[in-house]
């Protein structure tokens, strides 16, 4: 993929043409959004390969002037840290730490928050996010342990529903948003930011007829983003403006992200209208990290 290429999507029925539901418990309402079939332009604005070393790119957040990303499962409990052009400038290890399975970055002020969540086939007990300070110089650790009340059976799933490969900081909670194979949708829970052991409470849940394999959230500019993919072949961006909990959704999009077939598992905002996000190598070549606007 070449800077400055450009994809017009005609259509949008891959995902229902029935339009999104948002359904949350804390208010005890259903918000149903039907859109129009739109065409929406999204534009690639730059293209750097990556390190083979971060074959599996996964999370993506700030830190200063730096991105900061990690490999997913069975991989060393690690961060990288990469200028703008993807250039890995250090590297941050944890002894003390494993990766079983690191899907997604958060952080506020003062912490970095690694969520070790994935469970691909429904059958972990051990999920937990694990809560590390900004400063890469302090090597302390906090562990945010936690289950899903409706989860019953631990018993392997091909179509699992809890799973999770996405997590956003939310005043002082952080969201989980389930990659739901089963039903193709994706479940909020939230949890505190504190060290312990919790039981996620689910707050909401967005129709999306796909899986969701990414988040980011930014306060200023109260704008959610997703990615999602319903086949693993084509990618989207989702993004849900003027996002609360509390609040009626009003303005949702949806576009393709024009990379080709590859994996994408982490976006960061950069405005309302740009974004990071890296693809991993799928086993050949490189993975990237690319900006992309809309």
């Amino acid at each position: 993929m070449k800077n400055g290429s450009v994809v017009q999507l005609d259509r949008i029925s891959d995902f229902g043409s029935g339009g999104w539901g948002f359904e949350s418990s804390l208010g005890h309402f259903i918000i149903i959004l039907i859109f129009p079939i739109s065409v929406f332009c999204q534009q690639i604005l730059e293209t750097h390969k990556l390190s083979r070393n971060i074959n599996e790119t996964s999370g993506l957040e700030y830190y200063g002037d730096f991105l900061v990303t990690h490999n997913d499962s069975g991989n060393p409990a690690e961060l990288f840290y990469l200028n703008d052009l993807g250039e890995i400038i250090f590297k941050r290890k944890f002894k003390s730490l494993k990766n079983y399975d690191w899907e997604d970055l958060a952080s506020d002020n003062d912490y970095l928050y690694i969520a070790d969540i994935g469970n691909n086939y429904d059958t972990r007990k051990n999920l937990r996010i694990i809560k590390v300070p900004n400063n890469p110089k302090e090597d302390s650790n906090e562990i945010i342990s936690f289950y899903y009340p409706e989860q019953e059976k631990f018993s392997f799933r091909k179509k699992s529903k809890y799973d999770a490969e996405s997590l956003v900081c939310y005043d002082d909670y952080l969201l989980i948003f389930t990659k739901n194979r089963n039903e193709k949708l994706t479940e909020i829970y939230k949890v505190p930011k504190n060290k312990g052991e919790y039981i996620a409470e689910k707050v909401g849940t967005i129709k999306t007829g796909s899986i969701v394999t990414a988040a980011d959230y930014n306060k200023e500019l109260n704008l959610l983003v997703l990615t999602a993919t319903k086949n693993f072949k084509k990618y989207y961006l989702i993004k849900i403006e003027n996002f609360a909990l509390f609040s009626e959704i009003r303005d949702l999009n949806m576009v393709e992200i024009p990379v080709g077939k590859t994996q994408i598992e982490s976006i960061k905002i950069i405005n309302q209208n740009t974004f990071w996000l890296t693809t991993e190598n799928e086993k050949k070549g490189n993975p990237f990290l690319y900006k992309l606007t809309f």
